[in-house]
């Protein structure tokens, strides 16, 4: 199976980068690596079965069933995959103090709470689905809490640090990036699997497919619009992808963060990343009184608790409802 592949192929990474990289480095590089492989299909010629989980291969076939994506079945596969080679005990036989010794571990290496928090959570649906389908008789995360994270205020892009982005940009494809990010709040990888013929510049809108295969309709401004149709007159490519890279191939992930690591450089802006663009577009539409439920279905979220997240508040705005309230 190409997913086992690129699973293994990621820890024979890991083991690798993990003596001459730092804990935080290591986790953005294989990052990186799994963008870089979603363009190709890796086979590996003799798989180790002493790796394999029957558990473990049966939950990840029902996420497939379910239509996750497979980035995600591969983010779920090597995170379980790493706890089971690292406690050393099959998931039939873990029990919660495994799995708090095998977080600590993760703390004590440098890991950031905000990471181990995020697999603490992988490893819950896991042990949570293997006992409603009573495959376990006891559910070890049961009494596992969750990770505190300090809280950190997320930052929003202001208009001048807009002006500031368009200007740094060097060529046609990256002013059309930063617009249709900023007016569609579309994720990263959203953005790249569409087609040029995906945009409809008649109605200003298209159809992004977003996680679990899910369709949702998003839309353009005439700023967005003007952008891209400038971007397509300047392309000699005839790849369909709506954002080409180097030699007209499909711009990937990982090609659109290391252009915004170099814009983040010329422009003085801090934090350039795409997610950056859908917290800005959520908070914009917010403040000119889009209701909840709507900027939900334009993020793509299945839960309204999940866009307020997304949603900044600032102090300016809590004074002027003051005092237009009080």
């Amino acid at each position: 199976m190409a997913i086992d592949a690129k699973i293994s192929f990621l820890n024979q990474t890991e083991k690798r980068l993990a003596a001459i990289l730092t804990a935080e480095q290591l986790p953005q590089v294989l990052s990186a690596v799994s963008d870089i492989m979603e363009g190709y299909e890796i086979r590996e010629t003799a798989f180790a079965e002493e790796n394999r989980d029957d558990l473990l291969d049966c939950y990840i076939d029902a996420l497939q069933v379910q239509g996750r994506s497979e980035r995600t079945l591969l983010r779920y596969k090597y995170v379980i995959t790493r706890m089971l080679k690292t406690v050393g005990v099959p998931t039939r036989r873990i029990t919660v103090y495994h799995l708090r010794n095998y977080l600590a571990t993760l703390q004590k290496n440098g890991c950031k709470d905000s990471t181990a928090e995020s697999e603490r959570q992988v490893l819950s649906a896991y042990f949570n689905w293997l006992q409603r389908e009573a495959l376990i008789d006891r559910n070890p995360t049961a009494n596992l809490g969750a990770i505190k994270c300090a809280k950190r205020k997320k930052q929003i892009f202001s208009a001048v640090d807009m002006e500031k982005m368009k200007a740094a940009c060097k060529c046609e494809r990256d002013r059309a990036i930063i617009a249709f990010l900023a007016a569609t709040g579309c994720r990263i990888g959203e953005t790249t699997e569409l087609n040029r013929d995906d945009i409809d510049f008649n109605s200003l809108e298209c159809v992004a497919r977003g996680k679990g295969n899910k369709e949702r309709t998003v839309y353009l401004n005439a700023v967005a619009a003007m952008q891209l149709k400038a971007y397509f007159a300047s392309r000699t490519d005839d790849n369909p992808a709506l954002f080409a890279g180097k030699g007209g191939t499909r711009l990937m992930p990982n090609g659109v963060r290391v252009m915004m690591r170099e814009l983040e450089k010329r422009s003085g802006v801090d934090h350039i990343h795409p997610h950056k663009f859908r917290r800005t577009l959520a908070t914009e539409l917010s403040r000119h009184g889009m209701p909840i439920q709507e900027i939900a279905k334009i993020l793509g979220h299945e839960k309204i608790d999940t866009t307020l997240k997304y949603v900044m508040i600032n102090e300016d705005d809590i004074k002027q409802s003051y005092k237009r309230f009080a």
